[in-house]
């Protein structure tokens, strides 16, 4: 048996529900409020869905988000590839593209406040989408650390 880390040695389809959840860093990036423009391409920006806590960095109603967010999509080892969208970081998307975790993933790390610690989580630095009308969106777009092209 091996004892190299589960995410190093299983495929995202072979993991276990415990160990799909765990490979989320908590970043809240992908609770970001994307503009696109004409080309395609997407922008960040530094408003949450309505569920994110970003007090917590917690989804508000995780269990029951896909049902009062219907455009919240369910990650699942099948759809990870086709997300382009996905943040950079992601661990998902990390590991379907055959890279290692970050180090200062939680699962790296043991610490659960990695993420926010690194500076790589959007908690404590977003605003709802329910406070800001559509028209001012593009106000807040933002480049989220590990986001430009650099890991």
């Amino acid at each position: 048996m091996s004892n190299a880390p589960f995410w190093k040695v299983k495929s995202l389809q072979e993991m276990t529900p415990k160990e799909w959840e765990s490979l989320c860093d908590g970043c809240g990036k992908c609770c970001l409020v994307q503009l696109e423009d004409e080309d395609g391409d997407r922008v960040l920006t530094s408003l949450s869905c309505k569920l994110y806590d970003g007090a917590s960095g917690k989804c508000s109603d995780y269990g029951n988000r896909s049902v009062r967010v219907p455009d919240c999509v369910r990650l699942t080892p099948e759809n990870v590839g086709q997300l382009g969208w996905m943040p950079k970081t992601c661990a998902y998307r990390l590991i379907h593209e055959g890279q290692d975790l970050p180090d200062w993933h939680p699962l790296v790390t043991g610490d659960p406040q990695s993420t926010f610690k690194a500076n790589m989580s959007v908690r404590g630095q977003v605003t709802s989408e329910m406070r800001v009308d559509d028209a001012d969106y593009e106000a807040f777009a933002r480049v989220w650390p590990g986001e430009s092209g650099d890991k």
